[in-house]
């Protein structure tokens, strides 16, 4: 957003919070935009805005949940009443739901006169992510007690998907106010390209002047050209936001030495193709035979019955038909250690469970997905150590 759009968005949300940290009156809101388009910045400036007045800073309480920590609501329960110190008041007590344990917890902020209670701030960062908890009863709660005034209480969620409320329950979208502030990047190629410029440009005060000089003309001169230029622009059509483009320049960086005192466009290429690497095609270079073979197996079964999730015993008996056209005796292994070679491909997230873990099913039975997509499994192939070309032949077979 321009200058003027975010001057007016925040004083928007400052509004808002203002209203509940002064006036008890609960709100909720979501801060919906791509990564880097400034949602937490925004949403500290305004905070830092809003703690500058004397009567916020001294009731306004503050809870900073995250989406990639608070994997559940037990745990997102617990981190609550760390934030409120509330440890001592809740002790070894005993709890029927969690409508009544958050309930309590904001009872328990309640004034010696017990007709006022301090203002919460609660600030959901990856809020997209809470949805995935079971029965959304975090957002439920929070968005009921904002609805119901039982407390003055804000409910901030910060997220990157747009269609984020397409994903909440019926009963916890009625509950929520539906106020959503949208940030979009901004950003154009040549600003990014200016970016690049002015992250490795070193300042006129540097110490040595006549190497600060021949770096800053590397720098304009590694800018302009079109093989960088079209590196830059792959990384500008995948991701607008700047941390990402921070992580090729400090590739670049720490390809820089005494003997080779600048970047060169091969270094930006070489980082570039660092960071585009597929992480889990290169974990398939480091497989052993049988682990690539059951693989491969799978590929074949995903093939045959269209994505439909398989079990080791499946698989097991698709590698024992590519072993029926083999003399050799290389690839025969105990079901054992083919059981073993499954679990390690689980333990390593390559493939999942359909099940959740409590399932009572027996570990040959239990149905699994494949996390693989064909081009990548064909990839690592061809760049897999000395792999056997029989094994390449199968993979590359239509069906086993």
């Amino acid at each position: 957003p321009t200058g003027v759009e975010l001057c007016c968005i925040c004083r928007h949300l400052l509004e808002l919070l203002r209203r509940t940290a002064l006036h008890g009156e609960s709100n909720s809101v979501l801060l919906v935009g791509p990564r880097g388009a400034g949602k937490t910045m925004l949403l500290k400036s305004v905070l830092k805005e809003l703690l500058k007045e004397k009567d916020v800073n001294k009731t306004l309480m503050q809870v900073h949940l995250n989406g990639l920590l608070q994997t559940d609501d037990k745990i997102a329960l617990k981190e609550i009443t760390r934030q409120l110190h509330l440890e001592n008041v809740v002790g070894d007590k005993v709890f029927g739901s969690f409508a009544e344990n958050l309930a309590f917890l904001l009872e328990a902020l309640k004034k010696g006169d017990r007709s006022s209670s301090r203002p919460v701030l609660f600030l959901l960062d990856e809020f997209d992510l809470f949805v995935h908890h079971k029965n959304q009863t975090l957002l439920y709660n929070l968005f009921d007690v904002s609805q119901s005034a039982q407390a003055p209480i804000a409910v901030v969620g910060l997220t990157c998907r747009l269609d984020v409320l397409e994903l909440l329950e019926k009963r916890v979208k009625s509950r929520f106010s539906h106020r959503q502030i949208h940030l979009l990047s901004g950003a154009t190629f040549p600003d990014y390209v200016q970016r690049v410029q002015s992250k490795l440009w070193l300042p006129e005060q540097f110490p040595d002047q006549r190497f600060a000089h021949e770096w800053n003309n590397s720098v304009k001169a590694l800018c302009e050209d079109k093989s960088v230029e079209d590196a830059l622009q792959r990384h500008f059509n995948s991701s607008k936001d700047f941390r990402s483009l921070h992580v090729l320049l400090m590739l670049c960086l720490s390809r820089v030495t005494v003997a080779k005192p600048c970047i060169k466009p091969a270094d930006v290429l070489e980082a570039s193709r660092v960071c585009f690497a597929d992480a889990k095609a290169n974990m398939l270079h480091g497989l052993s035979i049988l682990e690539l073979c059951l693989i491969i197996a799978m590929k074949h079964l995903n093939d045959v019955y269209e994505g439909e999730p398989f079990n080791l015993q499946m698989v097991h008996n698709e590698f024992k038909k590519f072993l029926q056209r083999k003399s050799s005796t290389i690839y025969h292994f105990e079901p054992a250690v083919v059981m073993k070679a499954f679990e390690h491909l689980q333990q390593l997230e390559l493939i999942r469970p359909l099940d959740s873990p409590g399932a009572r099913t027996q570990r040959e039975f239990q149905l699994m997905r494949l996390l693989l997509d064909t081009s990548q499994i064909m990839e690592a192939l061809q760049k897999y150590p000395q792999c056997p070309t029989d094994v390449k032949q199968w993979a590359m077979s239509a069906f086993a």
